[in-house]
């Protein structure tokens, strides 16, 4: 009969640690989900963010942010991007060197350009940089 007793004593005290250390488990991951956003960066993403603007950010698309509205940064980029490809392919057909500069599409980057964007050299800016990867990846069979 002793020995039941004890048994049960046991038993108690080891049902009662482990529901006491599945509590403070479950209350420590609470804690953890609450705080999240910190500890993933919530006030450090800011602050990043911040002093990235501060020196020219880069765009989930690898392009610096130069300012302007959205629509002339996308119109440049894309028009520019295209343009390069298509040369870049064209002159890897005809085996010509890798030289994009002398283009005249290069030099004006203005294709797609209208007054309602903004700023045109600005344009130009977004365009050549677009224009050089694109080049870059036609010319490289992409």
């Amino acid at each position: 009969m002793k020995s039941n007793y004890f048994k049960n004593i046991i038993g108690g005290a080891m049902l009662s640690a482990a529901m006491l250390l599945g509590t403070s488990m479950a209350m420590n991951g609470t804690v953890k989900a609450q705080n999240r956003p910190y500890d993933q960066g919530g006030w450090r993403d800011r602050d990043r963010d911040r002093d990235q603007r501060r020196r020219g950010r880069r765009g989930n698309d690898g392009y610096p942010y130069m300012g302007g509205s959205f629509d002339l940064r996308q119109t440049a980029l894309n028009a520019g991007y295209n343009e390069g490809i298509k040369k870049g392919r064209d002159d890897r057909r005809h085996n010509r060197r890798y030289e994009f500069r002398n283009e005249g599409t290069y030099q004006k980057a203005t294709k797609d350009y209208s007054d309602r964007l903004g700023d045109r050299e600005l344009y130009r800016s977004y365009f050549r940089m677009a224009y050089e990867n694109g080049y870059d990846a036609g010319w490289k069979g992409y």
